[in-house]
This record gives structure tokens, C-alpha cells and sequence, in this order.
């Protein structure tokens, strides 16, 4: 896989319209035939995406990732000619959707290809535009359709090796049941565990893991989209530590600032375990199936051992 630098997230990037016309100036001439060099040109908006396309296309893809640092905060974009120009020479492009890498479309309206197959994980899944929550990555749920859909979409780009990409779709998914068993016996163990968060990055795992998200959702969300948080949530999650209301607090590590800084001390002065979660996938070391799992097994620590694990 070859990971580029560029990042988004909806309403924080106030030169996104120029940076693209920049970035895509051009590109049209730089279309490539994606099978002309014996496999498939593939693009994941986010490097878990790519990771899976990585995983089902095997030999017979050549995959990059836009957004792959996780050393770095996911809010910021920064737009290049080179990312443009491998979004605009790829067969498949697989995206989040829910307004998290609008970057990726209007780099694919200013280079239009009726050949390039387009996977919107949002629309994949059928989830309305006003889902709050745009971390699907998290949702058990979410990989395995993103697994047969870049099967079935390398299948019509290459149908000879059809069966190979569908063999490989389905040993992945026979892959997660690890995560998926870890999930149950988690919410089996530690029912109801309440929980305080940053942002809702990992909600959807917290919740089939069976805990209870005590940080309000207005306060995940305002974090989430660089918005002041009103004081009296501010002053609950400060209550959720020093009450000791809480037995782990989830905590993104790629977006940092004195609010979110000023917690995790809190969360720390309180003896509250923190478990770090990612809006890219930490490499290297981690495919997406073990990102996961190592994810439940921090959660697990947090709660068995008051272990905090705030790096992966």
C-alpha cells in the first residue's frame, strides 16, 4: 500500500473549493488505464478502507490510502496534485461518505470517469445523511459489506480472477469473528460499563461492546466538529472523573487540544483507565482486523486491570 497525506472533515477546511482546483488542475490528462499493468488502481479515502481493498484485490491491486497518518489530526486537509491524480487514474475508489471525506468527491466531479467504480460506505450501508455519528470503521457491520462490495466491484473490473477476489472477501470475513467474539464476551463480563468519551470515534464499538456512553452526545459532537462545548457539558464530563462516574475514558488520540487534554488529566487524576482510539488505522503492525480486536482488548485492560493503553 502507498499512503499519500491528505485529510478532511466536514466545515474545518475554509480553502477546500481553491485547494482542489489546485490540486486537480490537469489531472484529466493524467488518467491511466487502471489494468494497464496488470492489476487494478484502487484508492481508500481512509487507509482502513484500503487496507480491505488491499486485502480482497491481493496481487491483482495496486492500492494507495489519502488519509494514513495517525500521528496527525484527521481535521486538517491538505490537498496535492499527486493525491488528485490517483483518484482521478483509479478503478475503484472506496469513501466514507456522511460528509467525513467530501474531499473525495469533488476531486471526482473535477476529474469525471465513467469507468472508476465508486464505493460510498454511507450509501453502502443505506444510512441517511443525518446519521450523527460519520466513524463507521467501528461498526461491526460495516467492513464485511465493504468487503463483498470491492469483490463484486473488482469482479466487473476483472472477471477473469472473479472467484478469486470472492474467496478472499470471504476468508476476511471469517477474519473478524475474533473481534466479534471479543465484542460478546466483553458485554457478557462487564455489562453496561459506563464509559466517558472525546468524540464519538469509537461509539459504535463501546456500544456493542455493551457500554454505556455517559459523555453527552452534544459534547462528542461539538469536540467532533471544533464547535465550544457549552459549559454545563464541560462541567458534567469533569464531573463523570472526579465522581469516579466512569471506569474508562475513550480518547481520540489524533485530535488534540486543551479541552480534550484537560480531560484525559482529569480522567488521569482520578485513576480512570484511557483507552486511545484512531480515525486511521495505526501502522505499521495493524491490518484492520487486528486494529479491532486490539481496540477491544485495551477496553477489556481499562475495565479487568485499570490498565490504560493510550497508544496502540
Amino acid at each position: 500500500m502507498h499512503p499519500f497525506r491528505a485529510v478532511s472533515r466536514p466545515a474545518r477546511v475554509a480553502a477546500l473549493t481553491a485547494a482542489l482546483a489546485l490540486a486537480c488542475a490537469g489531472c484529466g490528462a493524467a488518467v491511466r488505464d487502471s489494468a494497464g499493468h496488470g492489476r487494478i488502481l484502487a484508492v481508500g479515502a481512509e487507509n482502513e478502507y484500503a487496507n480491505v481493498i488491499e486485502q480482497i484485490g491481493g496481487k491483482y491491486v495496486d492500492v494507495s490510502a489519502v488519509e494514513s497518518d495517525p500521528n496527525t489530526d484527521p481535521h486538517t486537509f491538505e490537498a496535492s496534485p499527486r493525491v488528485a491524480e490517483a483518484v482521478s487514474s483509479a478503478g475503484l475508489v472506496v469513501q466514507n461518505g456522511l460528509g467525513y471525506d467530501t474531499f473525495m468527491e469533488r476531486i471526482e466531479s473535477a476529474s469525471p470517469r465513467s469507468a472508476r467504480k465508486v464505493i460510498d460506505v454511507q450509501k453502502l450501508l443505506g444510512l441517511a445523511d443525518s446519521t450523527r455519528n460519520p466513524h463507521l470503521w467501528y461498526k461491526p457491520q460495516t467492513m464485511p459489506a465493504v468487503a463483498k462490495a470491492v469483490a463484486a466491484d473488482l469482479s466487473a473490473l476483472q472477471p477473469a480472477h472473479a472467484a478469486y477476489f470472492k474467496a478472499n472477501a470471504s476468508a476476511f470475513e471469517r477474519s473478524l469473528e475474533p473481534w466479534y467474539q471479543a465484542l460478546t464476551q466483553f458485554a457478557k463480563e462487564y455489562p453496561d460499563t459506563p464509559v466517558a468519551s472525546t468524540e464519538p470515534v469509537g461509539d459504535y464499538m463501546l456500544e456493542a461492546a455493551g457500554t454505556v456512553n455517559l459523555t453527552p452526545f452534544g459534547l462528542q459532537a461539538d469536540i467532533m466538529n471544533g464547535v465550544d462545548p457549552a459549559p454545563q457539558d464541560v462541567t458534567l464530563q469533569d464531573g463523570l472523573f472526579s465522581g469516579h462516574r466512569v471506569k474508562v475514558f475513550v480518547y481520540n488520540q489524533q485530535v488534540a487540544d486543551s479541552l480534550t487534554q484537560s480531560f484525559l488529566e482529569a480522567a488521569k487524576r482520578a485513576g480512570v483507565p484511557v483507552v486511545g482510539v484512531y480515525e486511521t488505522m495505526p501502522t505499521p503492525g495493524y491490518d484492520y482486523q487486528s486494529w479491532m480486536l486490539a481496540e477491544v482488548q485495551a477496553l477489556r485492560r481499562a475495565v479487568a486491570e485499570k490498565a490504560s493503553t493510550e497508544k496502540l
